[in-house]
């Protein structure tokens, strides 16, 4: 069996694709809407996401209140912060986080055989059941993540026309 290695050229050209501010702002644009539509139903009914965190049976009862209040507004100050290009950097670092326990949830819950919506963007009890789609959906969310981490906000964006404006150096350690 051939193994095919990776070539300078194809990295080359991968960094240079994730470098184009024009990439950056599409990554943003769907990251950041991602997020802020699955934060909507949640903040208007944080009672609903509080019934679907309890059906992964990972948390107490009693704290759940407590990450159906605020994860909803965090999801929502992160995708609009992307969306808009502020603190890219540390919001993607959050939205990473997120992913990654979001998909840990789904994963303890398909192991012990829980046969639950998400709760991901509807609250509907009658939602598709979590499956290895939802992973496979968070993985490419997470990998859609991992450039901004890199990237930061971009020349299209608030943070960086906010900065040339107050004549602020625009150059950002890499």
């Amino acid at each position: 069996m051939e193994v095919q290695s990776i070539s300078y050229g194809n990295v080359h050209a991968m960094k240079t694709l994730l470098r184009n501010q024009y990439v950056i702002l599409a990554l943003r644009v769907l990251l950041g809407l991602v997020f802020i539509v699955a934060s909507l139903e949640k903040i208007v009914d944080p009672d609903a996401f509080g019934i679907s965190i309890s059906n992964y049976k990972i948390l107490p009862a009693f704290i759940i209140p407590v990450p159906a209040t605020i994860l909803p507004w965090m999801e929502l100050l992160c995708g609009l912060s992307i969306l808009f290009g502020v603190l890219v950097r540390g919001s993607s670092l959050m939205v990473a986080t997120m992913l990654v326990v979001f998909t840990l949830s789904v994963l303890s819950a398909m192991l012990r055989g829980l046969d639950i919506t998400c709760g991901c963007f509807t609250q509907d009890p009658a939602a598709a059941a979590i499956g290895w789609e939802k992973v496979a959906e968070n993985i490419v969310l997470l990998c859609v993540t991992l450039p901004l981490l890199y990237s930061g906000e971009g020349q299209l964006s608030l943070e960086h026309y906010l900065r040339k404006r107050t004549g602020e150096d625009t150059a950002l350690p890499m």
